[in-house]
């Protein structure tokens, strides 16, 4: 075993930078194809169901294997499976940008999908392995604070590719940087693995989870009843193996914890929202409001900004006086933002009509994200926080795959919606009101059983902005897979 790495030294900042990059090629991808959707459409002769497996495809395989990849890193040794990934990811996101029909482009974004998932959780375990206790917190705060500049970029990068280069040039650009990453990944980060694994691997378990949400997406997407009810008896059984099984990747024993269990029901509510909202804003501002790819870049940008500014400080205040607050009072501020954002339609003034609807939803964000991530962990103990901290992850991706899947048919978003901007905009409005609803449901959910007061573990880790659960890593699309505690 390599002797643990300090961030001043040269060893230690190469490890930051790959681990950086490579959590920026998930999270860019998250950003930037959304901005790209409605020149896919126009391309590829793509209906909004066509759409929805473009985004649905990544994060069905993403959301399916990330515990998996979490698993199999501890196993075989976190920097080849992140080298792995990060192949994977490359070849993946080549095969998207050839890609002649919207169907070959859905089997690439599925297998991109796989490659995220084996290089997602890696990036924070490398560095919480790696570096010096003494180090560490540093080191997970650079990691956080360049992944919000990444995350804020990737709007404003998506729009000038797609103008610029078309829409084949967001899934090109993850090349030159995965080169990036494997070839320092090779050189400079060290072979790191849990010394105590399960003895087996949770295959029966991944299996079914991708199946379940498998046949769900399709079901939902495609409105097909039988699918639907096939995925609920495989989620079902999913939920029986993992009871049963050893070597579950979601161990019972973490949902006796009630703040858990309502930390989790609230993610998949709020994480629903969102995902409905970033898929729906971007393509409304284009087809309905008129905007170029560039101009719905920025508008959305305010978002990301204000989580990079304020969700440290939202996780901090948390920690010391308890989440509850926080997270009623984000969901709410959230919900006022999506009820501004029914005035976006035809023409839509970005002062007046577009940029107080964000950054209201912005502020409700960076309130609400910083001290879920401090109650999931705060509600298990610490061997259990990387395990607890994927799980919720997973949630998140999950009910933002299944909302996406579901929102434009509950919405009346027919298939023709795309070429039809009043019928579009009419579903969009019912979209936005069904989003602001579950973001009520998640603050009800706060108000009723998440503790007003911090636990005093947590309280006592507040120190200086170094809590994981402090930093500002402003990926939307989920919170960040926490390192286990050493």
């Amino acid at each position: 075993m390599t002797a643990p790495l300090h961030l001043k030294s040269p060893r230690g900042r190469w490890v930051v930078a790959a681990t950086v990059l490579g959590s920026s090629l998930a999270m860019l991808d998250g950003t930037v194809v959304n901005v790209a959707l409605p020149r896919i459409g126009e391309d590829l002769g793509a209906e909004v169901a066509g759409l929805q497996w473009v985004l649905s495809g990544y994060t069905l395989t993403l959301a399916s294997l990330i515990l998996f990849g979490g698993a199999l890193g501890d196993r075989v040794g976190r920097r080849r499976v992140f080298v792995w990934g990060t192949v994977w990811f490359a070849v993946a996101s080549g095969l998207c940008a050839l890609a002649p029909n919207v169907t070959i482009l859905v089997a690439a974004r599925l297998l991109q999908g796989v490659g995220a998932a084996l290089l997602t959780p890696g990036s924070l375990a490398i560095i919480s392995a790696s570096f010096d206790d003494e180090d560490q917190g540093a080191a997970i705060g650079l990691w956080s604070g360049l992944g919000g500049v990444a995350a804020a970029v990737g709007p404003l990068l998506g729009g000038w590719l797609v103008e610029v280069a078309g829409w084949r040039s967001v899934f090109l650009i993850n090349l030159p940087l995965a080169v990036a990453v494997v070839w320092v990944s090779v050189r400079h980060v060290p072979e790191t693995r849990d010394p105590h694994p399960p003895e087996r691997l949770d295959v029966l378990g991944s299996a079914l989870a991708a199946l379940a949400l498998g046949a769900l997406t399709y079901g939902l997407i495609e409105t097909t009843a039988w699918a639907v009810i096939a995925g609920l008896v495989l989620m079902a059984a999913f939920v029986v193996v993992e009871r049963r099984s050893r070597y579950a990747l979601v161990p019972g024993s973490l949902f006796a914890s009630r703040v858990f269990v309502a930390a989790n029901l609230v993610t998949l509510a709020v994480y629903a929202a969102l995902g409905g909202v970033f898929f729906l804003l971007l393509l409304q501002l284009q087809i309905v409001s008129g905007y170029s790819p560039l101009a719905a870049g920025i508008a959305s940008l305010p978002i990301t900004i204000l989580m990079l500014l304020l969700s440290s400080r939202a996780g901090r205040w948390a920690q010391v006086h308890g989440p509850r607050v926080p997270m009623t009072v984000g969901p709410l501020l959230g919900a006022g933002g999506l009820l501004l954002m029914l005035r976006i339609g035809p023409g839509a003034s970005y002062p007046t009509q577009v940029l107080p609807a964000v950054l209201v939803f912005g502020l409700g964000l960076s309130a609400l994200v910083a001290p879920l991530t401090a109650a999931v962990l705060g509600s298990v103990s610490s061997d259990q926080a990387g395990i607890a901290s994927g799980v919720n992850n997973a949630v998140a991706r999950t009910s933002q795959l299944l909302a996406v899947a579901a929102l434009p048919a509950l919405a009346g978003i027919g298939a023709d919606a795309l070429t039809d901007p009043a019928a579009f905009s009419a579903g969009f409005r019912v979209a936005m009101l069904v989003c602001a609803g579950l973001l009520l449901i998640g603050a009800a959910i706060s108000a009723v059983m998440i503790p007003r007061k911090a636990a005093p573990e947590a309280a006592a880790e507040e120190t200086a902005g170094e809590s994981v659960a402090c930093q500002p890593h402003c990926d939307v699309t989920a919170p960040a897979v926490q390192p286990p505690a050493n």
